[in-house]
């Protein structure tokens, strides 16, 4: 497969497909171009014939002759493998319609890359045996291969870590999520470290106990609207005893002549 970088990548450089259909017959033909290197040197093109669903014939230039799947496969692949003119044609197809494109796919799209946005958060703890989670999220990168990691004070983590798969997003971008459930500990730091092709190095963001509370958002809004309604109560009883007070002073004042 395709090497870009570091990462993994298969790639299909250019498709080509034509076909016709007549009286319910249905022929096509098919031309490929596939390689794994940068520089080009496995570059592979596959021209194949089916009819009727049935692959009849194929050439592959790694092997340089044609194959036959049918008995009107057969005859054709023996003409052709003895044939110097078909031999030319195929030659001059991989360097003329594979080597040309393959070299704009990858001057135009294998280049190009897109650094993922991350955003780390914490979760509510699924009666996990942790009482708090965090997932770490990396969404727009461009091309596909990522890794995720998450440190506890600078050391790799592995147990409790849960792990999506690259998603597509249906527009060339994908986005990858990792969540890490564990018991939050003072003077900790929880770290998730992202590595890509877009970065020239790997690119760590931090989960510090000290700049973050370790329990769920929604957890937090409980608790500061308990004790928003504790002050708010706590008010409301100071003002309506200072009105009482008030009030009752007045009732039992005397009047002076």
């Amino acid at each position: 497969m395709f090497v870009l970088n570091l990462f993994s990548l298969c790639f299909v450089s250019t498709l080509i497909e034509t076909g016709y259909s007549i009286n319910g017959y249905f022929f096509h033909q098919e031309d490929r171009c596939l390689f794994r290197n940068e520089d080009l040197g496995d570059l592979e093109y596959i021209r194949q014939f089916t009819f009727n669903k049935i692959m009849f014939l194929q050439y592959n230039s790694t092997e340089m002759n044609w194959t036959g799947y049918t008995p009107h496969g057969v005859k054709n692949a023996e003409k052709w493998n003895h044939d110097p003119a078909m031999k030319a044609e195929m030659k001059n197809n991989k360097i003329a319609f594979c080597m040309h494109n393959a070299a704009i796919d990858q001057k135009y799209v294998l280049s190009r890359t897109s650094k993922p946005y991350v955003k780390l958060k914490s979760l509510k703890s699924s009666h996990g045996r942790h009482p708090a989670k965090l997932v770490c999220s990396a969404y727009d990168f461009y091309p596909r291969h990522i890794k995720v990691t998450w440190l506890k004070d600078g050391k790799e983590v592995t147990s409790d870590v849960i792990s999506t798969v690259a998603l597509a997003d249906g527009d060339w971008y994908y986005q990858i999520h990792s969540y890490l459930e564990y018991t939050p500990r003072s003077g900790g730091k929880i770290s998730c470290m992202v590595e890509h092709a877009s970065f020239s190095k790997p690119m760590v963001y931090d989960w510090g106990e000290k700049k973050h509370n370790p329990y769920p958002e929604s957890e937090r809004t409980k608790n500061a609207i308990g004790a928003f309604g504790l002050v708010l109560g706590a008010l409301i009883s100071i003002a309506g005893l200072l009105y009482f007070r008030k009030r009752s002073a007045r009732q039992w004042k005397l009047p002076v002549n």
